[in-house]
C-alpha cells in the first residue's frame, strides 16, 4: 500500500511541479546555453538506482562540458581530483563551475530536471540519494562498516531529497549520509516522506552546505 500511495503522490506531485516550474526551466535552459557553450542538461555518469540498476538523472549542466571526465582524466586537474576523493566526493571551491552554475547549485535549481526522473519512475520526491558507481565502490573501500547501509539504500527508490539533506546536505560525510539512507529505507512512511518535504524548502533557501 505504501509503495503504491508514494508513486500516486510522486506522479502527481512531480507533473504540479513539471508545470508550475516550466516558465523558471524555460528561462534556465536559455541562461545556460548564453553563459557558455555546450548541453543544458548535465552529461554526468549513470548512477546507482533501486536494486542496483543504473539510471540516467537529469540536471541542468552548472559546469563547463565533459566536466567529470576532465576531473578524472586531465592531469591538470590531479590535485583536484584528489581533493574531490578526499572530501567524499565534494568541492567547495570548483573551478569547473560556470557563473550560472554556481547560481542555480546554490538554490539547487539545477536539480529541477530530476521531476523528469520522477515521473518515469525511477526517482522518488523523497528517498536516498542516487550514488555514482564509482562513488561507491571507493567509498566502501573508506569505509567498510558502510557495506550493509548501501544494500540497505538500495532496496528503495533514489530521492531528489532526503534525511541527509534536510540535516546538512553537502556538510554531512559518506559514512553519516549513508547511515541516514539506510534509516529511511527501513523507516519509511507516509508521514516521514511528508515531513522530509516539509523540511526541504528551509534547506534549499538556507543553501546550507550547498556546493
Amino acid at each position: 500500500m505504501y509503495d503504491i500511495s508514494k508513486r500516486i503522490i510522486d506522479f502527481v506531485l512531480a507533473l504540479i511541479a513539471i508545470i508550475v516550474l516550466s516558465p523558471v526551466m524555460f528561462l534556465v535552459a536559455v541562461a545556460i546555453k548564453v553563459d557558455s557553450s555546450g548541453p543544458v542538461f548535465a552529461d554526468t555518469p549513470l548512477r546507482v538506482g533501486k536494486n542496483g540498476k543504473l539510471i540516467k538523472v537529469y540536471k541542468f549542466r552548472s559546469m563547463i562540458p565533459n566536466a567529470q571526465k576532465l576531473l578524472m582524466t586531465d592531469p591538470r586537474l590531479k590535485r583536484l581530483f584528489k581533493e574531490y576523493k578526499q572530501n567524499n566526493y565534494k568541492l567547495k571551491d570548483d573551478p569547473r563551475i560556470t557563473r550560472m552554475g554556481a547560481f542555480i547549485r546554490k538554490y539547487s535549481i539545477d536539480e529541477f530536471p530530476q521531476f523528469i526522473n520522477v515521473m518515469l519512475g525511477n526517482m522518488s520526491l523523497v528517498g536516498p540519494r542516487p550514488y555514482y558507481e564509482f562513488e561507491l565502490k571507493e567509498q566502501v573501500e573508506k569505509y567498510p562498516h558502510t557495506a550493509g547501509a548501501i544494500k540497505q539504500v538500495h532496496t528503495v527508490l533514489p530521492g531528489m531529497t532526503g534525511e541527509w539533506q534536510v540535516s546538512g546536505r553537502s556538510e554531512v560525510n559518506f559514512d553519516k549520509r549513508i547511515f541516514l539512507d539506510a534509516a529511511y529505507a527501513m523507516r519509511k512512511n507516509l508521514l516521514y516522506d511528508i515531513l522530509i518535504l516539509l523540511k526541504t524548502p528551509w534547506a534549499v533557501i538556507s543553501s546550507k552546505g550547498a556546493y
